[in-house]
């Protein structure tokens, strides 16, 4: 019987994989690297072990510091979690060589599933060799890993060659791997997985489908069970494929197989041979703990002959620290408060006043409901976070409450395309224009505590605020019996709560600040200075760091004084473990180059200068 586990990952699945330990009596070992030191997964643990560094090659990519951990802390057992070294067949031998239970699938498993390419030939399948005109549009596609990392897709054959850099770059700093490969780009197909569990007697659940289609990047954001819309046949012919994949292996434990489906085909994309992000939603429709029956196989117990009886339908949403009207920007900073309703479960590695970092990946939290449809849970779930309070960067909450009750995600129409059709509507700012006079009386009333009411009528004030990009001015003054705005009649003001008056309708507004920052419920505003700075002034054609990040990579030969045309990729920053290019947004003369190699930035730092020919 395992004893003492320790998660060789972080943040919420660390969390996640903490709480069903606690339940089962098992105690628990957290890794961290310096820049987690205070993280959330640290401080639940029983125990934490220091990983000296902060980027993931030196923290949680190194197998060989968490086994050191493992045995220093008397561990007898080590989960990988998902992403980092989840599928990673030499760190499955390293723990078990250590004497460690290995809560994952044997070794050689790993290693026939983890890599896709072989993963293909296993099944009778193969990756694109030599690449032609006829074979476009391909998908460049890391062979380790996941999560949309080292993926490209490629429409011209020129630009091949920057999409392969791209991609082994990105996969090698995420997985420690740089291989990559070409396959066929399915369009406008669906991604659609089967779930699998496998004990080591000979028993192999495919615990239902999950649909996944709504992605970014190559990365999901919501994700639901089971897969609406699939014929009985095509569920069997997914069922099958999934279970022979993992016999063909000697599989055990969890492990996901992934599908494309366009035109009632399916498409085998990948294996998982580990947990999944989105395991939750099949958790709930079975009313089962997939990390407990990890445990319980790892420990060499048999599954039932059968899975349980699915009930109902299951929705997760992936909450990011991202702004995805600005290209899914990464965001960094304090997260002063995440706070959601009752009645979904919340799977989270962060707690009010946590930082977020650039160091990894930016989901803040998932968020799963569970109903008798899939209507009712789509509803369940978009209400929530709507009365989910988020306070701190950016996120895709809007996004996400939008993206579940648009009209092609409610019929089940939806695609892998989604978002590149409708992202302009679903960013497009809907910025309540009362937020603005909330939160300036509500500051009104918090100045007049300290300064003292007035027994007369005062001249009109303003307050100039930065709401959804844009700038607003709102005007009030103090009366006599109060405060007065403009065509607004105000019921109740104080610094937390403002109610008014529009149109014979009342509103309330509550109002939390952060220094210069204000949330009116769940709008977010910046106290503007009454007189702009002068010398926050950029020359035309600056280029700004758009998120705070590592310049990992300047153009050959780039210096002032080069000649750029629009467009050419200039720096290349990496974040949250994706990178991002930084292009000329003009043809001109580079006239100035400020970042460096290896330099940290932070958001807005000068990063060059381009003046337009």
């Amino acid at each position: 019987m395992i004893s003492t586990l320790l998660v060789a990952n972080r943040g919420e699945i660390a969390c996640r994989i903490f709480r069903t330990c606690g339940e089962l009596g098992i105690r628990t070992v957290a890794v961290h690297s310096d820049a987690d030191e205070n993280a959330l997964h640290a401080r639940v643990a029983d125990t934490a072990v220091r990983l000296p560094g902060a980027a993931p090659a030196d923290t949680y990519l190194r197998g060989d510091l968490i086994v050191k951990a493992a045995v220093a802390a008397g561990a007898d057992a080590v989960h990988p979690g998902y992403g980092f070294l989840s599928e990673n067949a030499d760190f499955a031998r390293a723990v078990l060589d250590a004497g460690l239970v290995w809560i994952g699938p044997p070794p050689q498993a790993i290693e026939a599933m983890a890599s896709k390419t072989r993963a293909k030939q296993l099944l009778g399948l193969a990756p694109l060799g030599d690449v032609t005109a006829d074979d476009l549009p391909v998908l460049v596609k890391a062979a380790a890993g996941g999560g949309g990392r080292g993926m490209r897709i490629v429409r011209r054959l020129d630009d091949l060659p920057a999409a392969l850099e791209g991609a082994r770059a990105e996969a090698a700093s995420a997985f420690g791997d740089g291989e990559v490969f070409v396959e066929p780009y399915v369009e406008n197909g669906r991604h659609v997985e089967v779930q699998i569990l496998a004990d080591t007697h000979g028993t192999v659940w495919a615990l239902g489908t999950r649909d996944c289609s709504l992605q970014r990047r190559h990365q999901k954001v919501i994700e639901e069970a089971p897969a609406p819309g699939l014929t009985d046949e095509l569920t069997q012919e997914l069922y099958d494929t999934a279970v022979r994949a993992a016999r063909t292996v000697g599989y055990a434990g969890a492990g996901t197989v992934e599908f494309l489906v366009a035109d009632d085909k399916a498409h085998f994309l990948e294996m998982n041979t580990r947990l999944q992000v989105e395991h939750p939603v099949t958790e709930a429709v079975f009313d089962i703990d997939l990390v407990a029956l990890q445990l319980r196989v790892a420990e060499g117990r048999a599954l039932e002959n059968h899975p349980p009886r699915a009930r109902g339908h299951a929705v997760e949403a992936r909450l990011y620290a991202e702004d995805p009207a600005r290209d899914w920007a990464p965001q960094t900073g304090t997260l002063h408060r995440l706070t959601a309703p009752e009645g979904i479960r919340l799977d989270t590695g962060y707690t009010d006043g946590d930082d977020i970092g650039i160091h990894y990946d930016p989901m803040l939290a998932k968020a799963v409901a569970h109903a008798p449809t899939r209507a009712e849970a789509l509803r369940k779930l978009a209400g929530t976070l709507e009365r989910t309070v988020i306070h701190g960067p950016t996120t895709n909450r809007d996004l996400l409450i939008r993206s579940l009750r648009h009209k092609e995600f409610t019929t089940a129409r939806m695609d892998t395309g989604f978002y590149d059709r409708h992202l302009p509507d679903l960013t497009a700012p809907t910025p309540d224009p009362y937020a603005p006079l909330a939160a300036a009386l509500a500051d009104a009333h918090g100045r007049s505590r300290f300064a003292g009411w007035r027994n007369v009528p005062s001249q009109p004030q303003t307050k100039r605020y930065l709401m959804a990009g844009e700038e607003h001015e709102v005007h009030y003054r103090h009366t006599r019996t109060g405060l007065e705005a403009d065509g607004v009649r105000v019921v109740h003001a104080d610094a937390a709560l403002v109610v008014l008056e529009v149109d014979g309708v009342r509103r309330k507004f509550e109002v939390v600040t952060y220094g210069d920052q204000v949330y009116v419920g769940s709008t977010a505003l910046t106290a503007l200075p009454r007189f702009p700075d002068p010398t926050a002034q950029h020359a035309p054609g600056s280029l700004l760091a758009p998120m705070p990040g590592t310049v990992v990579r300047v153009a050959e030969g780039l210096s002032a004084g080069a000649p750029v045309r629009a467009g050419e990729p200039l720096l290349w920053l990496e974040a949250m473990k994706m990178q991002h290019k930084i292009s000329a947004p003009t043809t001109g003369t580079l006239t100035a180059l400020h970042a460096t190699l290896g330099e940290q930035v932070q958001v807005g730092a000068l990063l060059a200068v381009v003046q337009e020919t």
